[in-house]
Order: C-alpha cells, then structure tokens, then sequence
C-alpha cells in the first residue's frame, strides 16, 4: 500500500531509517526458538544438530525424546524419516523511536538433514508501531493470497504500509515463540506497569492495550496474570462485566486457578442473586467445588420449576381427557397373565412413555380425538401400548419399547382385536346418549 497520509509517510521513513537487527540477535534466536530434534533411521539415531550417529538401545528407540551422547542435547525424536526437515518459529525484538513503541517480527526457519550441520534463514516480516496513545500501525511483507496459510510471505516484497483496519487481520495477532530479551521501551510503559515480560502475550497487543485500556494496566499492576492473559487473548469473556468481581479478587489477593470456570460462577452467583463484592462468595477456597455445588443447585432448582409447571399441564390435560374419554374408562381385557385397560390418568401416558420410550406423553397422544390409548401388561409390568382409532375401529399402532414389538405382541393383537366390540359399543352408547339429550 503506497503512504498518503502524513503519519503513513512518517512511519515508512521511519522503518527504512532501522538499524538492521544484529547477528547476535539471530544466534540467540538459534540457539533459544528451536527445538533439537533427532530421526531414527536404519536401526540407528542422528542428531540433525551436531551430525552425531549412534546406534540406540532397544529401549530408547519408543521413547520421543532423547540424550545425544555426543552434544548432550536433549533431542526430540522426529515421527518419521526423510531426507530433509523442516522448522519454523517467530521471535520478536522490542525497539523504541522518535517516540514510537516498535515491535519486530521475524520468522526462523531451520533447516536440518543428517549427516549435516543445520542451517538457518532469518527474515523480518513485520513491524509494528505503537503511538503513546496506544494506537497502532503495521508493516508488513506482502503475502501469497492463494495460499491456505495466513503466512505465506513474498520474502522479496518490501515491508509496506498497512490499512488501520489490518489489525483485525489474523496475521496482526501472531504470538511470537520468544521475545529477545533486551528489550528497550517507552517510558509511559514502564509506569503503566511493564517490566521485563510479556507473559505469553504478543508484546504489540500487551503494549497497545496498556497504553489505551486501564483496565489492562490494573491487572497487570495487580498482578492477576491469569486474568491479564484471558483479558486480552480470550475471544469471549466477560471482565468488564464482571469489574466489581474484579475489584474484590484484587482487593484479596486472590489467585483465579481457572479463569473461564470461574466467570461460569459469577453467572450462576448473579443467577442468585450473590453480592459480587463479597470475597465470601467471589473468593471460593475451592473453585471447582463451589462452582460444581452451584450448578447442582440451580440444576436441582430448574427440575422443581419444570415438575410444577408439568403438573399445573398435567391437571389440565386430565379435566380435558376425562370429558373425552371417560366413557371408556374401567374398559379392561384379560387373557391369563395379560391384561389390556384404557389409560385414565395423564400421568400414566408419562409413566408409559418413560417405561417404553415412546412418545406418547411428549407428543400429546391424549388430546387425539379420534384416539383410544390402551396399555398392556404382563404381571403389572407394561410390555406394548396399543392406539385404536374411534371412527374405523381399527388398531393404529401396537409396539413395545423403543417401538418395537415384544415377545407378546401376537397375543396382544389377538386379544385386542376380540375384544373391539366393547369399544365400538360405548361408542354407540355415547351417541344414543347425545341423540336424547338434543331431543
């Protein structure tokens, strides 16, 4: 992007004006960022970082690390051989000019083979530049845009200008692996609470935030660096909302173990109705148990809730299922030890339904007009539910649990089908009765 503003161009000339990064600091980052790694190939170990070749013990050829004999290093066993390896990692270097808080990403990339020494390319792919105010502007290399890698860097581009909306890029929030440790910073930094670490925070958004957000600067004065790096690095989260919970674990020097666990608390605590200024309950010595206590309760409380409500629904159902079908209530077959019987009460369709798994409750089969429920039983123990329709007298649905026929099905069939005449004469018995009355 070509600089138009007067800010634009200040800072394009101020980054051609940097020094380049030293030697030093790339053999820090050498020895520091990568890990040391070795490959199992032929029966025997290399270490891709001194060219050492021994011949391991049955033991050691499972584990995933271990020791050189010759570097002594700690080596990192590769899961699989091939002739060249690849690693790649980022470290930043935290420079300071013409009043500017500068942040300078390179990427590392290490490349190993055995019987070689590993070699090293290092390049700076972008700077970040961070006004006392906190606000910041980026230069970047420009990137492969077919590429599915969100760091797929033209290392021949030059370091461009960025658009301010290019910190909602992905690529602003890169978290480098290290920082190098002598890092020089603003003054105002320093009194807003920096010292020497960036706490596994991307240095430009730890500083832009403790240059523009007070609540970042509290935290990290107060050191609660749990809730300092969830602040800044979690997607979702709730501190500002939380503030007052906040200020009293500040108040108490209390150490949050769980972070997203205990904002899931402070939920069920207002969900209560707690003092969120009471460290008694803001400050649990336990946080997993009393957060676990609390979702018991509140699961307990919403049960109750839910069983007074279904049986305010139940009540009402009944007076509408008795004035339905109350005609063919005490209707009962028996065939040895099975009994079929019309279901009188409508909490007997959830008693029925949770036995058999059906869904005759849940689906309101006793508000069906045209539907007679009857349930059979062997010994006292619900074995099929049987829907007959009213107007064709015929059987509609005859399964067992989970909708499937029992063992007894053929003989339920049976003795239901005998007996629909019973049915169909209370049916007439009804209609005879409506008949009367409207004369």
């Amino acid at each position: 992007m070509t600089p138009k503003t007067i800010i634009e161009k200040q800072l394009t000339a101020l980054s051609a004006s940097l020094a380049p990064i030293r030697e030093e600091v790339f053999t820090w980052a050498e020895q520091t960022i990568f890990l040391k790694w070795g490959v199992l190939s032929r029966s025997r170990f290399y270490c891709l970082d001194c060219t050492h070749v021994w011949k391991p013990s049955c033991q050691s050829t499972c584990a995933k690390f271990t020791s050189c004999p010759a570097c002594a290093g700690r080596l990192k066993m590769m899961p699989y051989n091939q002739v060249h390896f690849k690693e790649s990692e980022y470290f930043a270097v935290v420079q300071r000019c013409a009043g500017y808080q500068v942040v300078r990403m390179v990427i590392s990339h290490k490349h190993m083979k055995k019987n070689f020494l590993p070699s090293y390319f290092h390049k700076e792919v972008m700077q970040h530049w961070i006004n006392p105010k906190g606000e910041v502007r980026t230069l970047a290399l420009s990137t492969n845009v077919f590429s599915s890698s969100l760091d797929a860097w033209k290392f021949y581009s030059p370091l461009e200008i960025k658009p301010k909306d290019f910190i909602r890029n992905a690529r602003f929030y890169i978290n480098p692996f290290k920082v190098y440790p002598q890092m020089k910073v603003l003054p105002i930094l320093k009194r807003n609470g920096f010292k020497t670490s960036v706490y596994d925070i991307a240095p430009n958004l730890l500083f832009s935030s403790l240059l523009s957000d007070p609540i970042a600067e509290t935290l990290l004065k107060a050191k609660q660096l749990h809730l300092l790096q969830y602040y800044l690095c979690a997607s979702r989260q709730n501190i500002r909302r939380n503030w007052q919970a906040v200020k009293t674990v500040i108040r108490n020097h209390y150490k949050i173990s769980d972070v997203p666990v205990w904002e899931d608390y402070l939920e069920l605590l207002r969900y209560f109705k707690k003092d969120l200024s009471c460290a008694l309950y803001v400050c649990p010595d336990n946080l997993s148990e009393a957060h676990d206590h609390l979702v018991k309760k509140k699961r307990d409380l919403l049960r109750k809730k839910k069983l007074h409500e279904l049986r305010l629904e139940i009540e009402k159902a009944q007076k509408r299922y008795r004035s339905d079908k109350q005609r063919f209530f005490g209707l009962l077959f028996q065939d040895k030890q099975l009994t079929i019987s019309v279901i009188e009460n409508v909490k007997d369709f959830m008693r029925q339904g949770d036995d058999l798994g059906h869904c005759i409750f849940t689906n309101e089969y006793y508000a069906k007009k045209d539907s007679l429920i009857l349930s059979a039983k062997i010994g006292g123990q619900s074995v099929e539910t049987i829907e007959v329709s009213l107007s064709s007298m015929q059987v509609l649905q005859c399964s067992g649990e989970k909708h499937r026929p029992s063992k007894h099905h053929g003989h339920i069939l049976r003795l239901i089908s005998q007996n629909l005449y019973q049915i169909s004469e209370r049916m007439k018995k009804k209609k005879k009765a409506a008949k009367t009355e409207s004369r």
